[in-house]
């Protein structure tokens, strides 16, 4: 089972794709994480992706490409890429999803959902007003002081919103010629966004009843 997981930052993919990947026993392979792991390396290609990354702009498509593809299997979930038309077009070469789910989700909500973000060190993430920890600014589990991204800060966070807008959201034509994209309404609660993920996949032929 191949998936490819749309929506804008903010929408919930990481989490959603974390869900799937448990329930359908697939590989999670998130190009943001990805990219995150090149930056805090320092290596090569992290140092070409940061450049884009801190002014809140995708990376060259080969450099992403170059980032994910060796992550690429028969059973995977990509969440974060393709992002554009010609990542699309580059990734059909050599990987054909089964089915694209596109969480679509209101433009203030997704604003509010990344402003208010919160990360630590350890890997551990909050939100200010969904998930705050129990102690302002200071994590649950390893009592880290917790800071907000620079992709997290409101300016960035519009301008990865509107580049969102005009190099994805084609993408959303593209796989509904191809008769394989289902959207889902990512407003409501992770559990029923889930829920109607499962449903999708469920009526899949070629995904066994879990």
């Amino acid at each position: 089972m191949k998936i490819v997981l749309l929506g804008p930052p903010g929408c919930g993919k990481g989490t959603q794709a974390k869900k799937i990947s448990g329930k359908y026993n697939l590989a999670h392979v998130s190009t943001g994480d990805l990219l995150r792991k090149a930056v805090a390396e320092k290596t090569e290609l992290g140092l070409k992706a940061k450049e884009y990354m801190d002014k809140g702009k995708l990376g060259p498509d080969e450099l992403v490409l170059e980032i994910v593809k060796p992550g690429l299997s028969d059973d995977v979930i990509l969440d974060g890429f393709p992002r554009n038309l010609n990542q699309a077009v580059m990734l059909k070469n050599f990987f054909s999803p089964d089915v694209v789910l596109n969480i679509n989700v209101d433009f203030n909500v997704l604003v509010k959902r990344l402003t208010g973000r919160r990360s630590c060190r350890c890997g551990a993430v909050y939100h200010t007003e969904y998930n705050p920890p129990k102690k302002e600014g200071i994590c649950d589990k390893c009592n880290s002081r917790l800071y907000q991204r620079d992709d997290d800060k409101e300016e960035v966070v519009v301008k990865r919103i509107e580049t969102y807008k005009k190099e994805t959201k084609p993408l959303i034509d593209y796989y509904k010629k191809q008769r394989i994209l289902k959207t889902i309404n990512g407003n409501l609660s992770i559990h029923d966004v889930f829920d109607e993920i499962c449903r999708i996949l469920n009526n899949k032929t070629y995904i066994p009843l879990m």
